[in-house]
């Protein structure tokens, strides 16, 4: 038999199945060393040997080779006949600072804060409760309060998770009808400034905690935005800006419970216009067993933040219980959908 029919014989069996799921998190963790090391940084300027990057990083250099070489089979690296490395576009999206850099988002996925987290799977599952709270003390958002480096970190992850997504909401939903529009919980506006970028009519309100906010003016100045958009600092679970148009939920319902987002919702519902539009954006679950990326996000929200994801019948029962009527689900060409409702 050819050896690509065997491997894939080999690869249908569910024992191999498994095998594989279960050794997934591995690559995570090579990840989290290539991205605390810096090597795509090193990498930047021209090919090195592992003799090289081991004085730079102040690593055993066999050790470190042994790392290169699985991490370019990987598709990190490339590594020459003269045992040399250099970056693959891979690669290149772990160098800091860079335009579409996921380094900060690679170390919080593959760290602490989420790795413990899903440790505590087993104790979430029998107590409906976070596995982050049980390993950190203290509920996700009030922790980041309390570290700010971690939380600049967590938005910088956000933004680099998410990728494309902002763009295609952005081309996907007709903004430009509206004179304001209120990002709730909106971060550092990485979605405000796309929508706004697309749509030239609207103004923006940028509206979460000051500690997250903190870092909101240097994204909004680089892309021009400056004088469209408006910081307000304030907490959703107490009140949202008035007058708005259209309300953006951005991956904030998922990240709460239903009581907590009965809140959010309620507060929005009483800040906006009589004739004013909530928009949820988030992934709409399919239901049955069909594969969503949302799925395994749930199993995120259920021990980091407390959260979930929800199917289409859930979201209109939500919406129900804080007084909205659900509009429409409109696609986008990522993972998320635009939740469209209008209060009831």
């Amino acid at each position: 038999m050819p050896e690509a029919f065997r491997a894939t014989a080999e690869i249908e069996k569910p024992q191999a199945q498994l095998i594989q799921m279960a050794t997934a998190h591995f690559v995570s963790h090579l990840l989290y060393v290539a991205a605390q090391l810096n090597l795509a940084d090193y990498l930047t300027d021209s090919p090195k040997t592992a003799e090289e990057l081991a004085k730079s990083t102040a690593t055993d250099v066999q050790s470190l080779y042994r790392l290169m070489r699985t991490l370019a089979s990987l598709g990190l690296f490339t590594e020459d006949a003269a045992h040399r490395f250099s970056l693959r576009p891979v690669g290149e999206a772990l160098k800091i600072g860079t335009s579409g850099s996921v380094r900060g988002a690679v170390l919080t996925l593959t760290g602490d804060l989420v790795t413990k987290s899903l440790g505590q799977l087993h104790y979430s599952v029998q107590t409906g409760k976070t596995g982050f709270e049980n390993a950190f003390g203290a509920p996700l958002f009030e922790w980041l309060a309390n570290h700010p480096a971690e939380a600049s970190m967590f938005s910088e992850t956000m933004v680099g998770f998410h990728g494309a997504e902002p763009a295609a909401v952005a081309a996907a939903y007709d903004f430009s009808q509206f004179e304001t529009i209120i990002d709730v919980g909106g971060a550092t506006g990485n979605l405000l400034t796309a929508i706004l970028g697309r749509h030239h009519g609207p103004r923006g309100i940028l509206f979460d905690l000051p500690h997250v906010v903190r870092d909101a003016p240097v994204l909004i100045e680089a892309r021009g935005l400056t004088a469209r958009i408006s910081i307000e600092a304030g907490n959703f679970f107490e009140n949202a800006p008035a007058a708005g148009d259209a309300y953006l939920l951005s991956h904030i319902i998922h990240d709460w419970s239903e009581a907590e987002c009965l809140t959010i919702l309620d507060n929005c519902r009483r800040g906006m216009k009589p004739d004013g539009r909530l928009l949820i954006i988030e992934m709409v679950l399919p239901t049955g067993d069909a594969p969503h990326p949302g799925k395994m996000l749930d199993i995120i929200m259920l021990t980091v933040t407390g959260g979930q994801e929800r199917t289409e019948p859930e979201y209109r029962a939500l919406l129900d219980k804080a007084g909205f009527r659900l509009g429409r689900i409109v696609p986008t060409e990522s993972a998320v959908s635009i939740v469209e409702a209008f209060a009831a």
